[in-house]
């Protein structure tokens, strides 16, 4: 997941090698030989991209932001189905609306 959000962060041949690992499903000995080098590097190529993955999710957390954004859009569709009163409905709402907005007001 990493990848899909910081993907256009990484050099081309660390997306290169991470999308035909990663997505591709391809050895570390199958990259090297595409590519010509040593299995060594490639294992290198990528530990060194997903060590930069980490680090941009460490200081931007646009994974972390997301997942709490899925987590509370599926509270309200829990809550959707739940709610049996229009006060209930109003109560809960304004819990979630409080909770996303304290969300937006961390992201930003």
């Amino acid at each position: 997941m990493l990848f899909d959000f910081y993907e256009k962060l990484l050099t081309e041949k660390q997306q290169t090698f991470l999308k035909y690992y990663f997505h591709d499903d391809y050895s570390l000995g199958e990259i090297a030989a595409e590519f010509d080098i040593s299995r060594q590097a490639v294992y290198e190529h990528v530990k060194r991209a997903e060590t930069v993955l980490e680090s941009y999710e460490g200081k931007l957390q646009l994974l972390a932001k997301h997942e709490a954004t899925a987590r509370m859009l599926a509270q309200l569709e829990e809550l959707v189905e739940q709610v049996v009163t229009q006060k209930e409905l109003s109560m809960e709402l304004h819990k979630l609306t409080q909770s996303f907005r304290a969300h937006i007001q961390g992201v930003t």
